[in-house]
């Protein structure tokens, strides 16, 4: 985008925080009287007005001479308030150790127009040293491990330290029915948090899901953000991260391995023999159960822990799982796009006695340990979550859980540095925790509850986290909402909806938009009349969003060909239809500058939030009704379930699975099951052809037409332009 930079409306003082540059003495916090700390930051802004800073540039700000602060800790957040108050003095705090000016990770951009590529805007922009960034969020050095020079996992004993403090205002960042192309709530959430915590001076942590490499090599590219709103280093957070993909990869299909050897152990040996090989006597003689086996028997309602008292029934029940093929639904997974992996034959080799199934492939991220990371809540809960992912039935009908098969606790091993959110940061330096990537169709596609918990205590008391859920409002806010916020306990106080003009004129009755072809004039030649035709869907997100209670900004994304015209209808549109505020966000082209008044509307939303979060349905409800809710809150009149779909529901009733809330697994592209139907269509009937349920992570899955869990490869996939520099092992190409 070629825009103009923003104007600057807001108050001066604000300005004068965007271009403070720390002096090298200035490292040191002193110790102040009471009286003066109410005033401290009005004196550093009047004598950096009257003093203005050198100009600066990104390339060379980690030349600046760096001293760590000393600061007070996430411990002590009301004693930095004074920091965060350049906008409304805050009551006097007590005496404490205040910091001279603001942030010393705090970086400017030297933005150029026309954009370049978002890798070149990347490896344009030296990150800080990861434990910088950290020491300015409150971290201390036992509160990570560092993995290399910008990334490190924070643990989660810092939650049990931090347990008495007071959370930030939890934002959430949802979108309208997008096209293909996206409409920017990643560049979004980062470009929001730049302008809080580079720009108003606020405390500030964003919270995102890890993308997955299908999409990064596919059609879709990386999900770092965007243009001069990103997370660093863009190739770093794109491609391994620190590995939680792989654990999650290994841990599913060790789980997968686990499940067929079972059935061929089972189908080759005698009762006896079985038994005796999974108990097998030690040197002594005596025989023991493993404690996961334990579980097992507790389960069947056994209390003997002596593999020697079982009686002929009980060995055969014990060592028998007699799992029905045919109602297997766990299936192996890798991380990249490959379509030919969707439905395969395993037990071809001759080894395996004839034992043939048809199984497949899913992506990565589309697995249940995903889903499971994501909704975890501590590492003992992640173990009892693993352990009762049912994968089938017995033949006789009963679930067949991970720890039937004797393998919780190893998946609880390959994932136990899984658990721990991974730090990062901003081009503008403000921080990141990156955690988790649940497919956001057959998911809940939102970033992980203990990353968010994480952040919403080191930011404290008037500091915000901003966190993103997939898709539009209706798929991620939605299960934000009703999924990830039941099983967290946590309260958002605003959600942000973002637009673009481009995706509601093609709710307006626009031109297709498909990805890789050249965008129709209608979307670059000015229309006011489709902008506002299409605006029915803008409203609709925005009446079922304010149903949870919560106060709705809406964040409209300017494109070059974006006109005042089209813009004012957009705003009209979404205060007629009871949004909070809306604004014109640049973010992309101008980094966090271009998000100052979104910064401003979301503050204020916090700040005048007070009704209570209201949920879309009651757990008590049987699993058709929890379906019907959420169809009529898409704008379905009513819901037709295939005969399997009926068989399913029968049979997670039958078992105790009811309770469950439910994740939609729809198109994103309509509020319908057609993704055709643009605009905001009512009256449709929705077609549930499946049910299923992802038990250990928390919630029965329905599914509404077709939905395919293994991406495929365009005919020029994203791969061709990404490359090495081999001369300075700089990545290239990437998106």
């Amino acid at each position: 985008m070629d825009l103009r930079a923003p104007l600057t409306n807001y108050p001066k003082t604000l300005s004068s925080i965007i271009l403070w540059r720390r002096r090298p003495d200035a490292g040191a916090a002193r110790r102040r009287p009471e009286s003066s700390i109410n005033n401290c930051a009005s004196r550093r802004l009047s004598r950096s007005i009257a003093s203005p800073p050198r100009a600066s540039s990104v390339h060379d700000h980690h030349h600046h001479h760096h001293r760590s602060l000393q600061r007070p800790t996430a411990l002590g957040r009301d004693s930095v308030v004074a920091r965060s108050s350049a906008v409304v003095a805050p009551p006097t705090p007590p005496p404490t150790l205040l910091p001279e000016m603001p942030s010393p990770t705090i970086r400017r951009l030297d933005v150029a127009s026309p954009v370049p590529a978002d890798i070149d805007i990347a490896n344009s922009v030296e990150p800080l040293p990861i434990a910088d960034i950290a020491a300015e969020l409150g971290l201390r050095p036992e509160h990570y491990d560092l993995y290399g020079k910008y990334k490190a996992k924070v643990l989660l004993s810092v939650l049990d330290e931090l347990k008495a403090q007071q959370d930030g205002y939890y934002v959430v960042v949802g979108g309208i029915t997008p096209t293909p192309l996206g409409e920017g709530k990643s560049t979004t959430t980062v470009g929001l948090c730049q302008a809080l915590g580079a720009f108003l001076d606020k405390k500030v942590v964003t919270c995102l899901r890890q993308p997955s490499q299908g999409p990064t090599f596919g059609i879709k590219g990386g999900a770092a953000g965007g243009g001069y709103s990103q997370v660093i280093p863009m190739d770093e957070f794109n491609l391994h991260l620190t590995g939680d993909i792989h654990a999650i990869t290994a841990a599913n299909n060790l789980l997968a391995a686990a499940i067929d050897t079972r059935i061929f152990h089972e189908n080759s040996q005698s009762d006896k023999g079985l038994f005796n090989r999974l108990c097998p006597a030690n040197k002594e003689g005596k025989r023991h159960f493993a404690d996961v086996m334990l579980r097992r028997l507790i389960k069947m309602g056994i209390s003997k822990t002596d593999p020697n008292e079982l009686t002929p029934d009980e060995i055969r029940r014990f060592a028998r799982l007699d799992i029905d093929p045919e109602s297997i639904t766990w299936r192996r997974v890798m991380d990249v796009n490959d379509r030919f992996l969707r439905k395969i034959t395993i037990g071809q080799g001759p080894e395996e006695k004839g034992m043939l199934r048809e199984t497949g492939f899913d992506i990565s991220v589309a697995s249940e340990i995903m889903a499971v990371l994501a909704l975890t809540t501590s590492l003992a809960d992640m173990r009892e979550r693993l352990g009762r992912m049912v994968i089938g039935n017995s033949k006789s009908g009963e679930p067949i859980t991970a720890d039937d098969l004797g393998v919780g606790g190893a998946l609880t091993v390959l994932m136990k540095d899984a658990i721990h959110p991974t730090l990062m940061q901003t081009l503008e330096g403000t921080p990141v925790l990156v955690h988790a990537g649940p497919f956001a169709n057959i998911a809940h596609g939102n970033s992980s509850i203990v990353a968010d918990k994480i952040a919403l205590k080191l930011v404290g008391k008037g500091g915000f986290v901003v966190t993103e859920a997939g898709f539009g409002a209706d798929i991620g806010t939605e299960k934000f909402m009703d999924i990830k916020c039941r099983y967290s306990g946590l309260v958002p106080q605003c959600a942000i909806i973002v637009a673009t003009i481009r995706a509601l004129k093609m709710h307006g009755g626009g031109p297709e938009v498909v990805a890789g072809k050249p965008l129709d004039h209608a979307y670059v030649s000015e229309n006011v009349a489709l902008v506002e035709a299409g605006c029915v869907n803008l409203a609709k997100h925005i009446s079922n969003t304010r149903s949870y209670g919560v106060n709705v900004v809406v964040a409209i994304n300017k494109f070059a060909s974006d006109t005042e015209a089209e813009m004012n209808a957009v705003r009209n549109a979404a205060m007629a239809a009871g949004a909070f505020d809306a604004v014109v966000c640049t973010h992309h082209a101008h980094g966090g500058k271009g998000a100052v008044e979104l910064g401003l509307a979301v503050q204020r939303a916090c700040e005048s939030q007070a009704e209570p979060l209201k949920f879309l349905y009651p757990m008590e409800s049987s699993i058709k009704e929890k379906i019907e809710s959420i169809a009529k809150f898409y704008g379905a009149s009513g819901v037709e379930y295939s005969e399997q779909a009926e068989k399913q529901i029968e049979m997670y009733t039958k078992q105790g699975f009811s309770n469950l809330p439910i994740c939609m697994a729809k198109t994103q592209y309509s509020f319908s099951h057609v993704p055709s139907m643009k605009g905001a269509p009512t009256g449709f009937v929705l077609p549930i052809r499946d049910v299923r349920a992802s038990i250990g992570a928390g919630f029965i899955y329905p599914l509404v037409g077709t939905m395919s869990t293994m991406p495929g490869l365009p005919t020029r996939p994203c791969f061709y332009e990404i490359d090495v520099d081999t001369a300075t092992g700089k990545v290239m190409g990437l998106s």
